[in-house]
């Protein structure tokens, strides 16, 4: 299923500390140049080869789509932090520098909708490092061999992995752990492997992880978050274990359980190359199937042509379009969001634009406290104006699939600035640290 390429590329990976070696560095304005130095003192900065000479345009630099994506811009930052590191930077006082980047980072609200708090699994009384279990049927899984990616998305909710505090980091080494977490809570059906990116791992290292899965039964699915299929669609043609990682796709589905890739496409460029739509279907092959998500972010895909293009292509090859989130609170969202109103008409738009095999798509839904929180649209209540929402997933599973109504706020972007409607509206915003809050491991502990 390989490539027969003689030379197939090796991935090399851009960084803050080499970017300065890529001959299209010097095209950038020096103002851009810049923004990428200080920017990335505080989020992380990774691309790669593939990415910067395949799919970003430089005639069209700034704007460009993958360009927002990978590389830090300078409002990802507020005008005064940015001010501050620059100052700092300048006279070249390395301490104060680590310190204002460690108070910067701890005001972007590393860790949201309650992860070090709510989401932690216990076993035997013991919290297990790199296990989260917010939803009853779900478990997500944090191989420490697989918190690093190909390439970093500048919106991602998860760059507190990458920046190399501990204090910060979700991994596991222990899939024993995670073997007896699942036999004592059967009604897991299914393990979301996250990170970061598993498909970093070599096949080898990924098959350790997986393989005591299938000894399971309660098990019966296998997701995997993955950037991989956009940023370095290699590793399921030319890398020199694809075949062993596509073989070992295909023994999961063997052994009866899906597989499914969530793969993470912010814009349809990530689907133009030949290589990556040869990754599609040497996925497709092994009986796994690829779900295609992303959050609708300004400066990258914020029209409604984009998703539509991006679904139309995706369903071509076989995949399946499964979400479209809002921009999560965290990192540079500042940057990035949009009014609930504006992501509402964005996807609403584009799904009347898409043939029904590409109406599989939720969204647009936040990935907030209380569960995933879908935008159904705007609707006049009782003479007023309100957001009418419904919970796809919830802590509380009772909440799910129940209509409540939000007061209408035209400047709303995430839902902690939402406010009940009614009093029969107020059970569902509990708010994480509130006393009406779902108490920690409630899941769990089902």
């Amino acid at each position: 299923m390989v490539s027969s390429c003689n030379q197939p590329p090796k991935y090399r990976a851009i960084t803050r500390a080499n970017v300065e070696k890529h001959p299209l560095w010097g095209s950038l304005d020096p103002d851009l140049r810049e923004a990428v130095d200080i920017v990335s003192l505080v989020l992380p900065f990774r691309t790669n080869e593939y990415v910067v000479d395949e799919l970003i345009d430089w005639a069209n630099i700034p704007e460009d789509p993958i360009f927002q994506l990978t590389f830090p811009q300078r409002g990802m930052l507020e005008e005064g932090q940015y001010a501050q590191l620059r100052a700092l930077r300048e006279r070249g006082d390395q301490d104060a520098i680590d310190r204002a980047v460690r108070r910067i980072r701890a005001e972007l609200n590393p860790h949201p909708a309650g992860q070090m708090t709510h989401n932690q699994a216990v076993l035997g009384g013991r919290v297990l490092d790199g296990i989260q279990h917010k939803y009853r049927e779900t478990c997500l899984f944090f191989p420490s061999q697989g918190q690093t990616c190909h390439a970093y998305c500048s919106f991602c909710f998860r760059w507190a992995q990458f920046v190399g505090i501990e204090d910060l980091k979700f991994a596991s080494k222990e899939v024993d752990e995670l073997c007896a977490y699942l036999r004592a809570h059967p009604h897991i059906s299914d393990v979301l492997f996250t990170g970061g990116d598993p498909m970093v791992m070599k096949a080898a290292l990924l098959e350790r992880y997986i393989n005591p899965l299938l000894q399971i039964e309660s098990v019966r699915s296998i997701r995997i978050g993955t950037k991989s299929v956009a940023y370095w669609p290699q590793r399921f043609v030319t890398d020199n274990d694809a075949e062993d990682v596509l073989a070992l796709f295909e023994r999961v589905v063997l052994s009866g359980r899906q597989l499914a890739l969530m793969g993470h496409y912010s814009h349809p460029v990530e689907l133009s190359t030949e290589i990556a739509q040869d990754a599609v279907r040497h996925i497709r092959a092994t009986g796994a199937n690829i779900r295609m998500q992303s959050p609708v972010l300004r400066h990258i895909n914020d029209t409604s042509s984009t998703w539509v293009d991006l679904w139309t292509r995706g369903v071509a090859l076989g995949c399946v379009p499964y979400y479209m989130f809002v921009e999560r609170d965290t990192g540079a969202r500042r940057y990035f969001d949009l009014p609930l109103v504006r992501c509402w008409s964005v996807f609403r738009n584009a799904y009347q634009r898409v043939s029904g095999l590409a109406r599989t798509v939720r969204g647009p839904s936040m990935s907030c406290f209380p569960g995933k929180c879908h935008i159904l649209g705007v609707a006049e209540v009782g003479g007023q104006r309100a957001f009418c929402l419904e919970y796809l997933q919830a802590r509380e599973p009772d909440l799910v699939r129940r209509p409540f109504f939000a007061r209408y706020d035209s400047r709303a972007s995430w839902f902690d600035q939402l406010e009940p409607l009614s009093e029969s509206d107020a059970p569902f915003f509990p708010r994480a640290g509130s006393p009406e809050a779902f108490t920690p491991l409630t899941v769990c502990e089902n």
